[in-house]
């Protein structure tokens, strides 16, 4: 079922192809000459003519099956309800945006022989390991209804490439970061932005908890590397160096030349003393090594959000 072998198989279907990973990766497969089709709630921000864009919920069949065709050669799904906290509060929605969706799309590739399936994970599907190296094999032990779901997904994937010979790979993003990311509220927009005010940030605890932050460049790239692949199974994509959030703030203190004076407050329930993962597997399944170092990353993030108040700035 490779796409290889059937030349009228060119479109990659991006869900949730408006957002910050999702454009990224659009404009990478539109810079690879790759027909490019979007589907996203959210209308695509660019109307350049190249991409096809189907706006509408995925929960949605009508919606679901303008997106995906004979022509499809592949789909990266992107498109989830990735708050944690919103997974606590909301999840029943939680489920059907992520659970029943994937399922959903699972099926309509099957019955049109859509040959690959690409699922952004997380490595939240494992749980709480301490201070432990996280690595592809450990057992799914998740602790709320976001990790929970995914780890749903990733046995429907499994499901799906036994049953019917798809190729589906998980991969197992790490913290995202890097430029367009305006709208996000994680630590590193509210950094960012506070660098940009001059105003002081918060941080849960003594800070020292640990984080393993990925530039979105290298996040295309393993989305890319692991669509040409073939493998499956499933892929951690992080940068394989984990630092403190303290580190994190010396960091943009560093990039930006901001003061950003700290606040410790109390952690919240379920804060994780640390993210640490070995992505060394990655390499030999989907070819994936990470190349931006923090600092160059965050010097490109800082450069981004210091321009979006310009008119020419791109959001």
């Amino acid at each position: 079922m490779s796409s290889a072998h059937d030349p009228d198989r060119t479109s990659v279907v991006v869900t949730g192809g408006s957002g910050f990973i999702g454009r990224a990766v659009v404009r990478a497969l539109r810079d690879r000459g790759v027909p490019v089709t979007v589907v996203d709630r959210v209308p695509f921000p660019d109307d350049s003519g190249d991409v096809r864009v189907v706006t509408g919920d995925l929960r949605d069949a009508a919606v679901r099956e303008e997106a995906v065709t004979r022509e499809s050669a592949g789909i990266v799904h992107l498109a989830a309800l990735t708050s944690v906290l919103k997974s606590v509060e909301l999840p029943e929605d939680t489920f059907a945006d992520n659970v029943l969706v994937t399922q959903e799309l699972l099926e309509l590739a099957r019955r049109l022989e859509v040959p690959k399936f690409l699922l952004a994970s997380t490595n939240a599907v494992i749980g709480d390991v301490g201070t432990a190296t996280i690595t592809p094999d450990l057992p799914l032990r998740p602790l709320t209804p976001y990790g929970a779901t995914k780890a749903a997904c990733e046995m429907l994937l499994s499901g799906y490439a036994g049953a019917y010979g798809m190729t589906t790979c998980a991969l197992r993003f790490t913290n995202v970061y890097g430029p367009g990311m305006s709208h996000k509220d994680s630590f590193v927009p509210r950094m960012m932005r506070a660098a940009l005010t001059g105003g002081g940030i918060k941080i849960y605890g003594d800070g020292r908890q640990r984080r393993d932050l990925v530039h979105v460049d290298d996040v295309v790239g393993a989305i890319l590397s692991a669509f040409e692949s073939g493998h499956t199974g499933r892929a951690i994509v992080g940068a394989g160096r984990s630092v403190s959030v303290l580190e994190m703030v010396e960091a943009v203190r560093e990039v930006t030349g901001a003061e950003l004076p700290v606040e410790h407050v109390e952690a919240p329930a379920g804060e994780m003393p640390a993210v640490v993962v070995d992505v060394s597997a990655s390499a030999k399944t989907i070819g994936y090594r990470p190349e931006i170092s923090l600092t160059d990353g965050l010097a490109t993030a800082w450069k981004y959000f210091s321009g979006l108040d310009r008119p020419h700035a791109t959001p």
